[in-house]
């Protein structure tokens, strides 16, 4: 496969001693990055998602609060 003009171009300054301009390039542009749109979780993922967590519920009288008693 023929070398483009550009690539012809790279290689020229290179020889040259110059600043290869893929240095110049952004660091985010080699990453392949995932740039699709999230969906919306469904019912089913939220109830998945806290299928296994522990629900304090307000029947057990507890409200976070406690007491530290310290005797001397």
């Amino acid at each position: 496969m023929a070398r483009s003009k550009a690539q012809k171009h790279r290689k020229k300054l290179l020889r040259e001693g110059r600043l290869d301009p893929q240095i110049k390039r952004s660091p985010f542009a080699a990453l392949e990055l995932d740039l699709r749109t999230k969906t919306t979780k469904t019912k089913q993922e939220k109830l998945h998602q806290s299928k296994h967590r522990n629900h304090l519920t307000d029947d057990s009288g507890w409200d976070g609060s406690f007491y530290y008693g310290l005797a001397i």
